[in-house]
């Protein structure tokens, strides 16, 4: 037991902290128990009957109200994407923009947003960047700000170094400015609470296999529903406010949908969405604000651990700018991932060194081990050297 829940239980639904130190959420969360016998009964339901689709789809409908009130928006403000890429891209296209318009952005955001807003450059649209500090808000962005700017599109939480930016500032002065308003929430969704009112975004993208705990392959978009002249660039039948009944398309009715289905695009991944459910049902149980707790606890313990080898975080450090469960240690990737593997301590390379990325079931022990594992090589290293 921590001060903010039962660790120790959660950790017992999730087998790979038996066979590993598993630092490495943030690039993909390890499957839950809860997770796999959803992800299960969809496979027997499919297996032995061929599905009953209607009881599936009501599920997606069920899923969709969990994950709306995640991030306090209403079901019908939530599309289901195949990840956070399509997400953003749909999201950058269904903006009205035109030749000479200009979006801001950050430099070394995560690519997958970048790209999909770099993409309109060939429809003349202008991207503009501001340099990457530890520190954004919606100061960072107002002197770039001229007559043709019309959004920002930025990640709320850096995958590279663990910036926690100041979405709310940058929101408020969209609002006074006027300028739409795109987040890519993909490194902060489930452990960061996020409430996207508050934030006021017009899009939020994401994928669900990091802080939602679910396998690749899922997706979110929330669209702030009072923007209806956000449309679509494509359309299919599920997209529309009257899908015909025939299923003969009709070029008189092709009115998109007055919820964020307008959005979606074909068929659902069903087995990642059933699996999404009981994802947040045990997200919900342990509460988000106890997630981002623990992990800040855990990450006091971890930037402590690494001042006492004079190891150099990437990143920042006080608690307001930081994202609770992303950091980077510097130290050589190309020298230290395959011996960390060696030890069966998992975590990913980054830009400026090894990224150690937390969930909910981490614990102390676990920084412990990382950094006796640190002091094992540097002990084994100095020997040889004498």
């Amino acid at each position: 037991m921590t001060e903010y829940y039962d660790v120790e239980a959660v950790r017992k639904l999730f087998p790979v902290v038996k066979k590993m130190t598993y630092l490495d959420s943030g690039f993909q969360a390890p499957m839950s128990t809860p997770v796999k016998h959803s992800i299960e009964v969809f496979i027997k339901e499919s297996y032995e009957t061929a599905g009953p689709k209607s009881v599936w789809l009501e599920r997606v409908d069920a899923a969709r109200c969990k994950l709306a009130a995640l991030l306090n928006a209403a079901p019908e403000e939530i599309a289901f994407t195949k990840n956070t890429s399509e997400a953003m891209n749909i999201a950058a296209n269904a903006l009205p923009l035109k030749s000479g318009d200009n979006v801001l952005m950050i430099h070394g955001d995560h690519p997958n947003n970048a790209y999909a807003f770099l993409n309109l450059k060939k429809k003349g649209i202008d991207i503009r960047c501001i340099p990457m500090t530890d520190a954004i808000n919606g100061d960072a962005f107002r002197a770039q700000i001229d007559e043709n700017t019309r959004a920002i599109s930025m990640s709320y939480v850096t995958f590279h170094a663990g910036h926690r930016f100041d979405i709310e500032s940058v929101g408020a002065l969209c609002k006074e400015k006027s300028l739409y308003f795109v987040i890519d929430i993909m490194q902060a969704v489930g452990v960061v609470p996020i409430d996207v009112k508050k934030v006021g975004a017009t899009f939020i993208g994401s994928g669900t296999h990091k802080g939602l705990l679910v396998p690749q392959g899922l997706g979110l978009l929330y669209w702030d529903r009072a923007r209806t002249e956000l449309e679509p660039v494509y359309l299919a039948a599920i997209s529309l406010e009257n899908p015909p009944a025939d299923f003969i398309a009709r070029p008189d009715d092709m009115a998109p949908a007055s919820t964020a289905g307008r959005f979606e695009l074909g068929n659902f991944n069903l087995p990642a969405i059933q699996g999404l459910t009981a994802a947040l049902d045990l997200i919900a149980d342990v509460g988000i604000e106890n997630i981002q707790a623990h992990c800040f606890a855990l990450g006091d313990k971890l930037i402590a651990g690494l001042d006492e080898l004079d190891i150099k975080l990437v990143g920042p450090r006080d608690r307001s700018l930081r994202a609770p469960h992303i950091y980077v240690a510097a130290l050589h990737a190309e020298e230290w991932v395959d011996y960390f593997a060696s030890k069966d301590v998992r975590l990913s390379p980054e830009r400026d060194g090894v990224r150690i990325s937390l969930g909910m079931f981490n614990t102390a022990a676990d920084i412990e081990r990382l950094l006796e594992v640190i002091k094992e090589r540097r002990n084994s290293h100095s020997s040889r050297a004498a």
